[in-house]
């Protein structure tokens, strides 16, 4: 852990043209939710920043809400494209920030107002290429709010934040909890891939280029908890995705010739990973009320877990195909073979 070091961050000038930080908001029908997510980045007490909203093909009011507030906020900027998915949309929002440095936030999220002067000043502050906070969970149908308890604070190099970002729990694979430097995305081609939990196909690539990491421990984002989100629809093919997104971290690990020295972190990512799926997969039996297949695909959610941390798996041979489901609906199961 390394000490912070103090500067004067208010100091450099507002110039529009050249903003301190770029958010990207990626937008899908959620026009209940958008003018909510607006209205927090407009309270903002931080100022030199550009939100970069992009409608990937709504089919509701979305479109209408961006432009109305577009009219009246001068640091959004809207984009409109056909429907992509979510990674798509933060691919085409990446392409046109111009901030020195990056956010990402959900548009059924909210912002505390202090959260990029907060987060901003800890990276000018610290010199680190990457800060993170912590988060509340808003369950919407009950509107109850939940502090995310698995925290840390301090400045980490390079070593010791990659091992916490692999444990997943004091430092997450979460991409919309941090500011990151936008270099560490465009020096190194880094984009989001079509799949769900892309953020942990993700992070580990963007943290190996991070010499320093702060994070503290105040929780100034609202993670908007529903039932048509990832986690509340959750299906085979998401499960599926979760664990191609696990296993992509080992290959990004093992290009840069650094599994070895995070084989004890990655393992337990892998741990975490298998009690989340085997969650995934009561919850997506007990959804659609038959419990046929679902010991088997129990099994084979820990089957998977075990072999993708262990020897047994070569991730280069995995480099040019895809790899297999884990996986499978209630309505369709067979034998899977993973190997």
């Amino acid at each position: 852990m390394s000490r912070y070091r103090p500067k004067n961050w208010k100091k450099h000038p507002i110039d529009p043209a050249h903003p301190r930080i770029s958010l990207i908001l990626p937008v899908y029908n959620v026009e209940r939710f958008l003018p909510a997510c607006l209205d927090s980045l407009a309270a903002q007490t931080f100022r030199d920043f550009e939100a970069i909203a992009v409608d990937d093909g709504s089919t509701d009011r979305c479109g209408e809400i961006l432009q109305e507030y577009a009219g009246r906020l001068p640091f959004l900027r809207v984009i409109h494209q056909e429907n992509a998915g979510m990674s798509a949309a933060r691919n085409t929002g990446m392409l046109a920030a111009r901030g020195e440095y990056l956010g990402f936030v959900d548009s059924d999220d909210t912002l505390s107002p202090y959260f990029l002067e907060e987060l901003y000043r800890a990276a000018y502050e610290t010199g680190a290429d990457i800060s993170c906070c912590y988060y509340y969970y808003h369950f919407i149908e009950t509107d109850v709010l939940y502090k995310y308890p698995f925290r840390c604070e301090g400045v980490f190099d390079h070593g010791g934040a990659m091992e916490k970002l692999l444990r997943d729990t004091q430092i997450q694979n979460l991409v919309w909890n941090k500011l990151y430097r936008r270099r560490l995305f465009t020096d190194f081609d880094i984009t989001f891939p079509t799949m769900a939990f892309e953020d942990i196909a993700t992070m580990s690539r963007v943290f190996a280029h991070a010499n320093r990491v702060v994070v503290l421990n105040k929780a100034l984002y609202y993670y908007t908890q529903r039932g048509t989100s990832t986690l509340g629809s959750i299906n085979a093919s998401k499960i599926n995705d979760f664990i191609r997104a696990t296993v992509t971290v080992r290959m990004n690990l093992e290009s840069a010739g650094a599994f070895e020295q995070y084989r004890g972190p990655f393992r337990a990512l892998c741990r975490k990973t298998g009690f989340c799926c085997a969650y995934y997969v009561l919850k997506m039996h007990l959804r659609k009320r038959t419990p046929r297949g679902c010991a088997q695909n129990l099994r084979s959610v820990w089957e998977a877990a075990w072999y993708y941390a262990g020897d047994e798996f070569t991730p280069m041979r995995q480099l040019y195909g895809e790899l297999p489901d884990v996986v499978s609906t209630p309505q369709k199961l067979k034998e899977l073979k993973y190997r």
